[in-house]
């Protein structure tokens, strides 16, 4: 397939009168790209789907969920949530697995004009804590296992607690979900009128400091993600080399959703254009490769909410011609790159499935670029051109663009960037210049515009998808006594894509072992950000001039050159 071809359909579609077609307008004082045809807010997306009546929409182990269903309860728990005090701009925190009620708790508070706060269900209590105590909600819905993390804190911020999957009998303060949604004909949603630019949610990503930051994200931007999404699925459809995928006509569309709801891949790039579409949603309570090979087969999906880790794992999996994988029109993931030989095992495993990858960030509110298909496969270390409403440029240290091909920060400028962050002005104000988002990530754009990530500014770890800020796991380490230096950085990984690892010097005459240290920070750090890899060093960490270590001198040295995988732990050097 052609370039050209893309460009012809991408114009098309994006031409005055079109569908997609879009304007610059001042928004906030800022110039940006706006679609003409764009709802006001996610409610008005989601109460469209109430036409889609008996539809299936959630579908969890043995429970399967109508679009009426669903409805009926997003209204139950709304009136619940006016007549205990939420009201239009409050915040309602969220914190569990994938249940269905994490989704019908999303629809009800934004529908009513309300913010979600999108708590990390990895959370140990003192995070939790935290968020809580940043976010200031008005209400809290938890399922049972988290439920009991937070029982364990001495001083609990005092607000109402919706508990949901948990039969062990609770205090008085606590209400049980059934409770809430159990009005067999709720009143309409509440009469709000919703600003394209009121607060949506708040979603927590690690900063580099290591102190979670609220990324607080607006409708304007979670409906832009949705038609950005929208464009690139039509575009990519009228230009399809790949035989399309044999459905009956009444089949809907359907994903399965392997990766967290409180992070922008599952709820914005997900959740939402699944959602408006009429679709189904498969939920899993955890990943697992075989599990997710049967979903496959007995739901159809065509699309799967994964990091690339899960596509790997199912492609190479030793049963995968056991089951019927032909409904995936597409298979690669978001969250970490792709790599590129997964391109070809991926269109090699699935006849007519493409391989697909995408960029975006929490304060992106989901994807700045997607790259599926033929023009993956002929740009497989890109991440895509930017979408629609997304300007982009790459800038060198005194914030000059720089020419195609040359690397620099990347810097974005959208609908889809986030207000800002909760309760951290100067963070905001360093992360967001004249409507500009820093990305902290280092690409070059060549002459088409397709945008490939070739470093990373931000000293963070992603595992699987999931941010781990290196400071963070540094300060924990140092709680122990023996510890005298420690860096934290990336180390590849073939499954997650990338594990913390540390170099630690010990303190004359201590002695400490792997074992012990990941035991100290059991209950510190939540147990996917404590280091897989440990080297212990004798000589003290390199440093440059101004006294900062050198880390990526270290993680070379402790990497084989030609492999880039580890090499022997605790060893001293």
């Amino acid at each position: 397939m052609s370039l050209t071809a893309w460009n012809e359909a991408a114009a098309k579609i994006t031409a005055p009168g079109q569908l997609f077609s879009w304007s610059v307008r001042e928004v906030n004082g800022v110039p940006l790209r706006i679609f003409d045809n764009a709802p006001d807010s996610m409610r008005d997306l989601f109460v469209g789907t109430a036409a889609h009546g008996e539809a299936d929409y959630l579908v969890f182990r043995d429970e399967r969920l109508t679009y009426a269903e669903v409805h009926r309860q997003v209204r139950a728990l709304a009136a619940w949530l006016a007549d205990n005090g939420v009201g239009q701009g409050d915040r309602v925190a969220i914190s569990m697995r994938n249940y269905p009620e994490w989704i019908i708790s999303y629809w009800a508070v934004v529908s009513m004009g309300a913010v979600v706060v999108g708590m990390n269900a990895w959370w140990i209590p003192a995070e939790m804590a935290y968020g809580l105590d940043d976010s200031a909600p008005k209400v809290l819905v938890i399922d049972g296992e988290r439920w009991e993390r937070l029982a364990s804190l001495d001083n609990r911020p005092e607000m109402p607690v919706v508990v949901t999957r948990c039969d062990d009998e609770l205090p008085p303060e606590a209400i049980r979900w059934a409770d809430t949604v159990g009005d067999p004909d709720p009143p309409d949603l509440p009469d709000v009128a919703i600003h394209p630019d009121d607060d949506l949610c708040v979603f927590y990503t690690s900063g580099t400091t290591g102190f979670p930051k609220g990324a607080v994200m607006t409708h304007r931007a979670a409906v832009h993600n949705v038609m950005n999404m929208g464009f690139y699925s039509t575009a990519l459809g009228m230009i399809n080399e790949k035989e399309p995928v044999p459905r009956d006509q009444r089949d809907q569309p359907a994903g399965l959703v392997c990766v967290p709801l409180f992070h922008v891949t599952g709820c914005n790039c997900y959740l939402h254009p699944t959602t408006t579409v009429g679709g189904k949603l498969v939920l899993m309570y955890r990943w697992d490769a075989t599990e997710a090979l049967k979903l496959i087969d007995a739901e159809r999906p065509s699309t799967l909410a994964a990091v690339p880790a899960m596509s790997r794992e199912i492609v190479l999996h030793p049963d995968f011609d056991r089951y019927d994988t032909s409904s995936l029109g597409s298979l690669g993931g978001g969250g970490s790159p792709l790599h590129p030989d997964l391109v070809d095992k991926i269109s090699r495993s699935i006849p007519s499935g493409n391989p697909g990858t995408g960029y975006g960030l929490t304060e992106t509110s989901g994807v700045v670029t997607m790259n599926i298909g033929a023009i993956y496969k002929d740009n497989p270390t890109t991440v895509g051109q930017p979408l629609p409403t997304v300007e982009a440029k790459v800038v060198d240290d005194s914030g000059r663009e720089l020419p195609p091909e040359r690397p620099g920060e990347l810097l974005v400028r959208s609908p889809i960037v986030i207000r800002g962050y909760l309760n951290k002005p100067e963070a905001t104000a360093d992360a967001i210049t004249d409507g500009w988002l820093h990305t902290g990530d280092i690409a070059v754009i060549d002459e088409d515009g397709f945008i490939a990530i070739v470093d990373r500014a931000k000293d963070l770890v992603i595992r699987g998808g999931e941010n781990i800020a290196c400071a963070e796991v540094e300060n924990a380490i140092y709680q122990h006594d023996a510890v005298a230096e420690a860096i934290v950085f990336a180390v590849p990984d073939e499954r997650l894509g990338e594990v913390p690892g540390t170099a630690i010097v010990l303190r004359p005459g201590q002695e400490l072992s792997a074992e012990s240290l990941r035991a100290h920070l059991d209950g510190l750090i939540a147990p996917h950000k404590i280091p897989a890899h440990i080297w212990f060093q004798k000589s003290p960490l390199p440093r440059n001039a101004s006294g900062k270590y050198l880390k990526r001198e270290v993680r070379e040295n402790l990497l084989n050159p030609k492999t880039q995988t580890p090499r022997a732990e605790e060893e001293p050097r």
